[in-house]
C-alpha cells in the first residue's frame, strides 16, 4: 500500500515537468508560450540587461532630463569637481570648492619651491598640508554632492553605499544602523594598529640587515644576518596581511551599508507563520506552471502575518 501511495505521488509530481510527448516537442521554460516560444505576455518581469557606461546618459543625468544614478552621480563628482553642486543648484558652493582646491595646490608648489632653495624643512610640512587641503577640499566636495542629492525613496541603496564609501559608517547612520558604527570603527582601528606596528618591526629588522651585512658599519648587536632577514621578511608579510584586512574591512562596510538599505523594509516580525496546504497546479489560474502542463496535485507553501 505505502509503495502505490509513493509510485502515485511520483507520477503526479513528474507529470508537471515532463515534456509535451504528443506534439513532439520540448517543453519551453516556465514563463514561455508554447504555441509561439515568445515571452508570456502576462509576466510583468522586465529583461536583465546590462547597460554600459555612456558620457550621454551622465550629461543627460547632470542636466535633469532623466534621473541621474548613484553611479553616475558619483563619477561625475570624480571627473569635475562641484558638477554635483550645479545639479544640487548649490552654485554658492562653487567658489568655496574650486577656492580651496586651487589654494591648495598653489601653496603646496610655492611651499615646495621654498623648500627646494633654502632646505628648510619646515617648507616641506607646509607644503604637505597644503596638499592634504587640496585633497580634503576635493573630497569634501564629493561627500557634500552626495548627501545633497534628492532620491525617490529613503534609504537609497547606492546613496548608503557611496556614502560609506567616501566616510566609513557614514552609509549606516544614513540606515539607522547607529550600532554598526562601532563595529567598522572597530575593525578599521584594530588594522590601522596592526598595521602600523608590524610596518615599524619590517623597518628595525631591515635597518638591522643592512647594517649587519654592510662592512665597517660598526655594528655590534647580538642578532645574526640570518636573523634579521628572517623577521624582516616575517613583518613585512605581515604588514601586507594587515594592509589586505584593512582593504576587505573598508569594502565590506560598503557592502554592509547597501545590503542593508536593501533589507530596510525587509519584514522580521516574529508574527510570521508558515503554512503549508495542498493545492491542485493547473495549465491555467494562480497555481499554473506554463502552458499545457497537465493537472496534478501538489503542495502551496506560503508566508503571512499571523493577526494578534
Amino acid at each position: 500500500m505505502i509503495s502505490l501511495c509513493f509510485i502515485c505521488a511520483s507520477y503526479a509530481l513528474n507529470a508537471q515537468f515532463r515534456n509535451t510527448v504528443a506534439t513532439g516537442l520540448s517543453a519551453p521554460p516556465p514563463g514561455a508560450n508554447e504555441q509561439t516560444g515568445s515571452v508570456n505576455p502576462e509576466s510583468d518581469v522586465p529583461a536583465d540587461t546590462l547597460k554600459g557606461f555612456s558620457f550621454v546618459t551622465m550629461y543627460r543625468g547632470l542636466a535633469r532630463k532623466e534621473e541621474l544614478k548613484m553611479g553616475y552621480a558619483l563619477l561625475s563628482s570624480i571627473i569635475m569637481p562641484g558638477s554635483m553642486q550645479i545639479y544640487n543648484r548649490d552654485y554658492w558652493k562653487l567658489p568655496i570648492i574650486y577656492g580651496g582646491i586651487g589654494a591648495g595646490i598653489y601653496g603646496g608648489i610655492r611651499m615646495n619651491k621654498l623648500y627646494q632653495e633654502t632646505q628648510d624643512p619646515t617648507y616641506r610640512t607646509y607644503s604637505y598640508l597644503s596638499y592634504a587641503g587640496a585633497a580634503l577640499t576635493y573630497w569634501a566636495s564629493m561627500l557634500d554632492g552626495m548627501v545633497s542629492k534628492e532620491v525617490s525613496f529613503r534609504p537609497h541603496p547606492g546613496k548608503a553605499a557611496v556614502y560609506s564609501a567616501l566616510l566609513p559608517g557614514l552609509g549606516q547612520a544614513y540606515n539607522g544602523d547607529w550600532w554598526h558604527i562601532p563595529i567598522w570603527y572597530g575593525g578599521l582601528a584594530v588594522c590601522a594598529y596592526t598595521w602600523h606596528y608590524n610596518d615599524i618591526q619590517y623597518r628595525r629588522f631591515s635597518y638591522n640587515y643592512q647594517m649587519i651585512t654592510t662592512p665597517g658599519s660598526g655594528y655590534s648587536g647580538q642578532i645574526t644576518a640570518d636573523q634579521a632577514k628572517y623577521y624582516r621578511d616575517l613583518y613585512r608579510r605581515y604588514r601586507d596581511y594587515s594592509i589586505l584586512a584593512t582593504v576587505i574591512v573598508y569594502a565590506l562596510n560598503i557592502i554592509d551599508a547597501n545590503v542593508f538599505a536593501y533589507m530596510n523594509d525587509f519584514n522580521v516580525s516574529d508574527d510570521l507563520a508558515f503554512r503549508i496546504s495542498p493545492a491542485v497546479i493547473t495549465s491555467s489560474g494562480p497555481n499554473r506552471i506554463y502552458a499545457g502542463t497537465p493537472d496534478a496535485f501538489g503542495l502551496k507553501l506560503s508566508l503571512s502575518l499571523t493577526s494578534k
